[in-house]
């Protein structure tokens, strides 16, 4: 077998997160138009690539005017970088972190009325006006409000200063795995009214979770109240983790891992021996398909989701992964790879947040 790894880019240390933020700024304007022909803006997410300014910026010149992270250290991070736009929290705030959350940010999600009145002396403190978005559950039952729980949350808001109501959001999907209805938009519409009346104004925003719920829009039946979402997987990946579906007409590939092949060598497809648990805790079952080409690429748990991985060789499959190698089936690949190589995946939600995450993944942009 021929050992000579294909040519590299001269200083490139792998593995490699190829980001590409011209496509991430296409597939902005893309969601942006599909959503605008319904009266939907779109607030972009960027906890899924540790608001990496490349990419945020990518989003703003796609029309985005708020950027959203789950991270105050990253909405500093924008800031630092000089974002001007509106920065929220998406995830509920911890009481340990209101100081600073008023100091970096514009407003945050919402979820206890303490909260609440704990922000609110925060931001009466720095003389800051704060915006929230009040979270509503309607049945995935990770954060929110029960609906009957509104009213009295509109009456906490009506006696702040500083805090503002912005509007009323859900999450779908996230924790329970609820899908998007026409039913459960309704039901958050409902929310939005019982908020306001406790607030005693008229509420803006019904925010109607986030990529799983464009299916909605693109089959034209998301209820006209909701006029917001919050995507961060459809723009970046075009991808819909709830459907475990492409987006058509969105990219796919604007962000690759490329990972270094350190071995290839023909095994056994079963190993030998007494099986247990493996490194972390689970005991592998493998398919005996006799002796076949294997390669182990420098990747490996601690930098990725290997289930998140797709090649993008025919012939290539992913077989699992320990802390930090990755090994491969590559026995029907076509252009075999070889010592030094390199190998190349698409990504979804779970592998991008690991590998943008990582200290060990080197970041390099198309």
């Amino acid at each position: 077998m021929n050992l000579t790894p294909p040519r590299k880019e001269v200083g490139c240390m792998y593995p490699r997160l190829l980001i590409d933020p011209g496509k991430v700024r296409e597939n902005t304007i893309e969601v942006l138009r599909r959503a605008g022909n319904l009266g939907i803006e779109v607030y972009g997410v960027t906890k899924g690539f540790c608001a990496d300014p490349a990419v945020a910026r990518a989003m703003v010149e796609g029309g985005c005017r708020v950027l959203m992270d789950s991270r105050v250290r990253n909405l500093r991070r924008l800031r630092e970088a000089g974002f001007r736009e509106t920065l929220l929290l998406l995830r509920i705030p911890m009481l340990s972190e209101l100081e600073e959350l008023v100091e970096v940010a514009d407003g945050t999600v919402i979820s206890m009325p303490e909260t609440v009145l704990a922000l609110e002396k925060a931001a009466a403190a720095a003389g800051k006006f704060m915006d929230v978005m009040v979270m509503a559950d309607v049945g995935d039952l990770r954060e929110g409000l029960w609906p009957d729980e509104m009213e009295a949350m509109g009456r906490t808001l009506a006696s702040c200063r500083w805090v503002r109501c912005m509007g009323v959001g859900t999450n779908i999907g996230c924790f329970g795995g609820v899908l998007p209805t026409v039913e459960n938009m309704n039901l958050l519409a409902s929310c939005r009214d019982r908020l306001a009346e406790g607030l005693g104004t008229p509420v803006e925003i019904v925010s109607g979770g986030a990529t799983s719920s464009l299916e909605l829009v693109d089959n034209g039946k998301m209820p006209p109240q909701v006029n917001n979402l919050r995507v961060g997987e459809g723009i970046l990946l075009g991808h819909n983790t709830s459907r475990m579906q492409a987006i058509p007409g969105l990219h796919r590939d604007a962000f690759v891992l490329e990972a270094e092949v350190v071995e290839v060598r023909t095994k056994p497809s079963q190993p030998i021996g007494l099986i247990g648990a493996d490194a972390f805790g689970k005991v592998p079952v493998f398919e005996d398909r006799g002796r076949r080409l294997r390669a182990v690429v420098a990747v490996g748990k601690q930098d990725v989701k290997p289930d998140g991985l797709t090649p993008l060789d025919k012939g290539v499959t992913v077989l699992g992964a320990s802390s930090d190698h990755l090994t491969l089936d590559v026995e029907d690949c076509s252009k075999k790879p070889v010592l030094g190589g390199i190998v190349r995946f698409t990504l979804d939600y779970g592998a991008m947040l690991a590998l943008t995450t990582s200290p060990y993944v080197e970041k390099a942009y198309a």
